[in-house]
């Protein structure tokens, strides 16, 4: 059977295999502990060894084993042609030897859109990319990199179809070329909404919900020019990186160092404005992919399809039957989009099943016994025990480090490397986001049974928690937890598969009536999701959490009792 590895050597490391249809993957930054792995110097490239050696390891497979490589190209460039074979060599060089003779670079948005449309399970699909920004676009397309990339996807072949392009614009000197960017518009004024130490975009879009869109819609709106065929134009500098340049609001200046001057309702206010022309925008883009296609299924990837509400708008506005977000629509899936190019288009195999799981990532390994930190106490090998004790837990309303499986890969924990409570009291979400050094503001999000997800949702959500869906009023005080301002939650089905979370969902509803538990991921302010057992150990003991499950091993913190003493009352 083929083996095929996919690299991404930029920002969010990572890499990924294919072998005996089956996917191994994870990112660099589990081990680097520096999340998203970001490089020293903007361009530097990092190589992801030891998500490489994992991938290999785990597979049972050599690198002379493997029979292709493929990365993603980011070098921007002003021609085509001679930069792909520079930058080639350049990556070719921080590979062992029989790994580098096999490397080819594909586009960065064709990975992007792959890791999406090769695991959705659609014959045909519109795929669309946004991002910052991605390869350059070479002579093809005139001077410029990928920014908007529009698809139309078959089994046999991949057409690009639509591509953001450069204007030409008034400048001081004369007209000057601009590229502008839904990704930077998006993450240039979220650094004028959200202060230093919070992740930006993330929290804009949960702020949002506390805003009136209409309070600054009118001037952002001014800033977004949507055109015929799908066109997006961003005044300058909008549509850049620049986060210096004042933004007039109120007869105030906003930039990204008087942030924390402005009042946070008047934040509020402008992050729902530009969270709502951002929607807009890509909608009137999805709208145009869907009259050039003719698809009903549209497959959505790269850094702006990490906007979960934007997904939820998506699914009911943009005209296709069906949605489907790329597991990991972040940079570090183009390792899995180039692995999956070069095991379907390239060798020829039958593309994978659709996955309910991203579970493609190493084991934790055991808990020792000597690593039981003073204030907790071990209850080894419970095996069938585990779940029905730790649903037990979270009935009383106790946070539980859950480390269960193969690591998951992606920005979100799917239910392997977590921390869970009962959704039921808005005080848990509160105490949560303390624990955790969040904003306030922040919302929490729900792992529930698929089979009744649209009990409690509008819609279903998806299995890897990207895209909002609206609680039914009638249940949302039962669900105070993970509702949010709005009255949304960003809802990660559990199917009949999932080896992380779906016995203990299954005992917690026996328990208490509710197929549902709080899930968001174990680790610290500003790092990535743990990796291994001891790293949960250690986190449990600095997030003060009432009890830890690695494997079938739990630790309880000295103060909880053991929850099979007594019978205990459901909320």
């Amino acid at each position: 059977m083929p083996a095929v590895l996919g690299l991404n050597f930029h920002h969010d490391t990572a890499a990924a295999l294919v072998v005996d249809g089956r996917i191994y993957a994870a990112e660099e930054e589990r081990w680097s502990g520096v999340k998203h792995n970001h490089p020293t110097r903007k361009g530097t490239l990092t190589t992801p060894t030891r998500a490489l050696q994992y991938c290999l390891e785990a597979a049972g497979i050599e690198p002379e084993d493997v029979d292709a490589v493929w990365a993603a190209s980011m070098r921007p460039a002003p021609a085509a042609g001679w930069w792909l074979a520079e930058e080639r060599e350049e990556l070719a060089a921080l590979l062992p030897a029989p790994l580098g003779e096999h490397l080819r670079l594909l586009s960065h948005h064709t990975a992007h859109v792959l890791s999406g449309y090769l695991l959705s399970g659609h014959e045909h699909a519109a795929g669309l990319v946004i991002d910052a920004g991605g390869s350059s676009l070479g002579s093809d397309f005139g001077p410029g990199r990928e920014r908007i990339t529009g698809y139309d996807l078959w089994p046999d072949r991949i057409d690009r179809l639509h591509q953001g392009m450069p204007a030409i614009v008034p400048g001081p000197v004369g007209p000057r070329r601009v590229h502008s960017s839904l990704g930077h518009f998006y993450r240039n004024l979220a650094r004028r909404v959200i202060p230093p130490g919070d992740e930006p975009e993330g929290s804009m879009m949960a702020l949002a919900a506390f805003g009136d869109p209409q309070r600054y819609g009118t001037h952002i709106r001014e800033l977004v020019r949507l055109g015929d065929e799908g066109e997006v134009r961003i005044d300058h500098p909008w549509g850049s990186a620049d986060s210096s340049t004042p933004l007039l609001l109120d007869e105030r200046a906003w930039t990204a160092d008087n942030v924390a001057e402005q009042p946070e309702h008047k934040r509020a206010d402008l992050a729902a404005a530009v969270q709502e022309i951002f929607a807009e925008s890509v909608v009137h883009i999805a709208r145009h992919l869907q009259r050039l296609t003719r698809a009903s299924a549209l497959v959505f990837s790269g850094g702006c399809a990490l906007n979960s509400h934007l997904n939820g708008r998506l699914a009911a506005d943009s005209g296709f039957d069906t949605l489907f977000v790329a597991p990991a629509p972040h940079d570090a899936g183009t390792a899995v989009g180039a692995a999956l190019y070069g095991w379907h288009y390239q060798l020829g195999q039958e593309r994978l099943p659709v996955p309910t799981d991203a579970a493609w990532g190493p084991n934790p390994g055991a808990l020792p016994m000597t690593t039981v930190p003073p204030a907790y106490h071990a209850f080894p090998q419970l095996g069938p025990e585990l779940a029905p004790t730790v649903a037990a837990l979270l009935a009383e309303h106790r946070i539980v480090g859950w480390v269960q499986g193969q690591l998951e890969f992606g920005p979100r924990a799917l239910g392997h490397r977590s921390v869970l409570a009962h959704p039921g009291h808005a005080a848990t979400r509160d105490r949560l986001n303390a624990i955790k050094k969040r904003a306030t503001y922040r919302p929490f999000a729900p792992a529930v049974l698929a089979e009744h997800a649209t009990e409690w949702f509008m819609s279903a959500g998806d299995p890897f928690m990207n895209r909002v869906a609206t609680v039914r009023r009638c249940r949302a005080d039962r669900v105070a937890a993970v509702t949010h301002h709005d009255g949304t939650a960003r809802v990660q089905s559990v199917a009949a598969d999932h080896q992380g979370l779906r016995d203990l969902l299954e005992h917690f509803r026996d328990l208490t009536g509710l197929p549902l538990l709080l899930n968001t991921s174990f680790n610290r302010k500003g790092a990535p999701i743990l990796r291994t057992a001891e790293q949960a150990v250690a986190a449990a003991v600095d997030l003060r959490l009432d009890a830890l499950a690695v494997g079938d091993t739990l630790l309880l913190a000295d103060h909880v009792p053991d929850p099979r003493a007594a019978s205990l009352r459901t909320r």
